[in-house]
């Protein structure tokens, strides 16, 4: 009985994506040199169990396209977690529950610096709506409103 509770237990393991396993989940974040809500958003998501590596560059814009951004999406800096793409001041919960939920798409965007927003100060005063987007040119999807 105990054998049969072990394969069990082992396939659960082998089943499970590898973040959900990882006690620290890697990211790169591409910023803009000069952009230091970019630092606070990186210390957020150490903070929720990410181990983030800074990279600045000149050539945002273009690095973000490379990774599949649209340009209405892009900000000031785009954050690499696996096969995803996290652009914008995501609210940590959605990109946890991308990366378990592991859905076909190139990654997640919050469009702008909204105030409120992990990262930035304030105080939330509108809904945000986190978009979904792939490199095929589709228009994005609505991913979730907070």
């Amino acid at each position: 009985m105990k054998l049969t509770y072990a394969f069990a237990a082992f396939g659960l393991a082998i089943a499970t994506p590898l973040p959900a396993l990882a006690g620290t989940i890697n990211a790169v974040m591409y910023k803009n040199p000069s952009c230091s809500c970019c630092e606070t958003y990186a210390a957020y998501l150490e903070k929720n169990g990410f181990k983030v590596e800074l990279k600045p560059t000149n050539d945002l814009a273009q690095v973000s396209a490379g990774l599949g951004v649209p340009a209405n999406l892009q900000g000031c800096h785009s954050v690499v977690i696996g096969d995803y793409v996290v652009d914008g001041f995501v609210p940590v919960e959605l990109v946890k529950k991308m990366l378990s939920e592991r859905p076909a798409i190139t990654g997640i965007a919050l469009a702008g610096m909204p105030m409120g927003s992990p990262g930035m100060g304030g105080q939330k005063t509108e809904s945000w709506k986190i978009y979904a987007f792939t490199k095929d040119g589709k228009a994005p999807s609505v991913y979730a409103v907070e």
